[in-house]
């Protein structure tokens, strides 16, 4: 219990707080973040926590500027981070809508119909949410810490030293965007260096060394650190040093071609090009490495995905079981929403508790009317409805309290999204919907909770910030709200731009949708489409699937967290060897600071020079490249950018090597100045 809790600002002093500034700021970082989410929730997987940069960013913006008071900052972060949430939750589920039997939830995968869910998904997490407010974030403020949220408070009421704070993040996002103009527009430095041995080598045919060297990579993995950056790297050295180079000198290409035929990789075995450049007349591929991913590694790392995060799933259960029975315990004794506002102090007042109740009806009522959405009769799209609240009533109840005891980084999004798929499926196996028609539908339910659990989990922390600087929690819930929406019109547009491939992608082979391909790999939602279609239309490889349920069952006997480990071993390795290179510069200033006997505490590094940096890094890279994807969806920009390229010149002069060696140097040049700011941090 936090009976004597004082807020920051106290119940009765009146402040600017709700104001068209606070909410017009919030809504563009919702939109920068949002589109940065995506760009890097599709090329690897992964996201990283917005709230507290943007709390930072609003703190220096804000009080330089416009003059803001704190309960405005706090506004402005909490509509911001709505975009980064929701952005995640389309990002792993909605792209699975491209890989489903015979292409059709093609035609889903339009603006309208990811707009539509978007918006449903966000405003179910944060509707959901208003309940739960008073029984987990004040009755419980003393056993659930949310850690983001914690911290967040903190920046906030740390206000005074928001410009010292931010300044370094400014510096990262501005390095990152002259990097990404060097390398994605003048192309002096090389975007994917790579080594690859011959398939005629004895010893190690086809295995492949390659990294992405971006920004956005080396911030994120110097964000999560050397353990979990290290685990991500150790499944991607499994898949293309081990995997690739074993099944090279074991299968003649006409085998591997026959699996990618299989799987609608490549036309016949008589038509050359598809994954790995087939050539019908010499049997051979270009590049074997990609041509055995694609056939079946790719199915072995979805395996390891899905079994990672049911594990994952599994080992929270007591704590999902006592979140649940917590919750509704304290709903029972009245501790939820308060029904009149008039009775409670300023920082207790909620959205009223019916607007649950007849918004769950609206949208339900909403989905089986809406031509935009899959279902062949408003029955279907009433069960879809109906499935979409009831799991969603769950999850965001439970995804509220983990994200309570180990914070968002940590949340099972995933393992949660797998079992209302696989849930949804049974449910319509045993209603005797079975086949490709309902694939659609149950991915429609799958997509939708992740979003609501996905964004419940922000807008915990938020409430939880909210709860410590003294916030008016209706005026937050409203601003949740304005954000789900604002922030998904963007993530909508960008999903549909990072999709068009640009020249550069069709001269490469990619000609229909860059989402899956190379380029944006997409995992979970490859990973949801399977799931859908080995469960309604069974046929899926399930041999290949079942060696990764086991690779990840591996992994946890030997005390590693399967997921992230099943998540390298899906992505290409050049994703996961430059975030690797990330947490290992973070290793070495830990390093440092252990001989220098510098003792720093988990909030002091979140809010330290380094981790301000590379969220710079990661902001400012996945801007420009979502920036500079745009611009090449259109021919007269495209052109102007074609002519900006200097790689064919360095090629010719330098060679192939020499170029990429150029590229490497720039990396490491990028790696050394963030080294630099981290330790310069920790000797002041």
């Amino acid at each position: 219990m936090a009976d004597n809790f004082k807020p920051f600002v106290s119940p009765e002093v009146k402040m600017k707080e709700f104001t068209v500034k606070s909410i017009l700021l919030g809504c563009m970082f919702g939109i920068i973040f949002g589109a940065a989410t995506v760009y890097l929730a599709l090329k690897a997987g992964l996201t990283v926590s917005a709230s507290i940069p943007i709390a930072v960013i609003a703190i220096t913006l804000g009080r330089r500027f416009f003059k803001t008071t704190i309960l405005e900052n706090n506004i402005i972060q909490t509509t911001g981070s709505a975009g980064e949430s929701i952005a995640a939750g389309v990002v792993f589920t909605l792209p699975g809508f491209l890989f489903l039997s015979d292409k059709n939830g093609d035609q889903y995968f339009n603006y309208i119909t990811i707009l539509i869910l978007a918006i449903f998904g966000g405003i179910l997490g944060t509707l959901m949410m208003i309940p739960l407010r008073r029984s987990l974030i004040v009755k419980e403020h003393d056993t659930l810490p949310y850690p983001e949220g914690t911290a967040c408070g903190d920046v906030l009421i740390a206000g005074e030293k928001g410009g010292d704070f931010a300044k370094t993040a400014f510096y990262g996002l501005g390095f990152a965007v002259v990097y990404a103009l060097f390398q994605k527009v003048f192309h002096v430095i090389s975007e994917t260096p790579a080594y690859m041995t011959k398939q005629v080598n004895k010893f190690f045919p086809s295995a492949k060394i390659s990294a992405d060297i971006t920004p956005e990579y080396l911030g994120v993995g110097y964000i999560i650190g050397p353990r979990i950056a290290g685990v991500l790297v150790a499944g991607g050295v499994l898949s293309w040093l081990v995997l690739i180079p074993l099944l090279a000198s074991l299968l003649p290409g006409d085998l591997i071609a026959t699996q990618l035929v299989k799987l609608g990789y490549l036309a016949d075995l008589a038509t050359p090009g598809g994954k790995g450049n087939w050539n019908p007349t010499t049997h051979t591929f270009t590049d074997y490495s990609a041509a055995i991913y694609f056939a079946y590694v790719r199915q072995i790392g979805a395996g390891a995905v899905a079994a990672g995060g049911f594990i994952t799933l599994i080992k929270t259960i007591p704590t999902i079981i006592s979140s649940f029975k917590g919750s509704l315990g304290s709903l029972k004794k009245g501790e939820g929403a308060a029904t009149s506002n008039a009775e409670v102090p300023r920082t207790e007042r909620d959205l009223n508790v019916k607007l649950v109740l007849f918004g769950s009806i609206a949208l339900i009522i909403l989905m089986a009317f809406l031509p935009q959405l899959p279902g062949q009769s408003i029955g279907q799209k009433l069960l879809v409805g109906l499935l979409v609240v009831i799991f969603g009533a769950f999850f965001v109840t439970v995804s509220s309290r983990i994200v309570g005891l180990i914070g968002s980084s940590n949340n099972p999004i995933s393992g949660m999204t797998i079992a209302t798929l696989m849930g949804t499926c049974l449910v319509f196996i045993a209603v005797g919907w079975s086949g490709k028609l309902y694939e659609p539908m149950a991915l429609v339910v799958g997509g939708m909770i992740c979003i609501a659990a996905a964004n419940a989990g922000g807008t915990s922390q938020d409430l939880k910030s909210g709860y410590i600087v003294g916030a008016t929690p209706m005026y937050q819930q409203l601003s949740l709200f304005i954000g789900a929406i604002v922030s998904s019109i963007v993530i909508g547009l960008t999903v549909k731009f990072l999709d068009k491939p640009t020249a550069v992608m069709i001269a490469n082979g990619v000609t229909d949708h860059a989402i899956g391909s190379t380029y944006f790999p997409a995992p979970q939602g490859t990973l949801m489409a399977t799931l859908a279609k080995g469960i309604l239309s069974k046929n899926l490889d399930w041999q290949f699937v079942l060696v990764g349920v086991f690779l990840s069952i591996v992994m946890e006997l030997c005390g590693i967290k399967s997921l992230s480990f099943a998540v390298g071993a899906y992505l290409p390795l050049s994703t996961t060897l430059p975030i690797a290179i990330g947490g290992a510069i973070r290793g070495l200033v830990e390093m440092k600071n252990k001989k220098k006997n510098i003792k720093v505490s988990a909030e002091e590094e979140e809010l330290g020079k380094g981790n301000l940096f590379a969220t710079g890094l990661v902001a400012g890279g996945a801007v420009a490249g979502v920036i500079i994807a745009i611009l090449a969806g259109f021919n007269s920009t495209a052109n102007a950018l074609n002519a900006m390229n200097m790689e064919n010149a360095l090629s010719g002069s330098l060679g192939e090597e020499g170029y990429y060696i150029l590229g490497v140097v720039g990396f490491i040049f990028m790696g050394w100045v963030l080294y630099r700011i981290a330790t310069r941090n920790k000797e002041a």
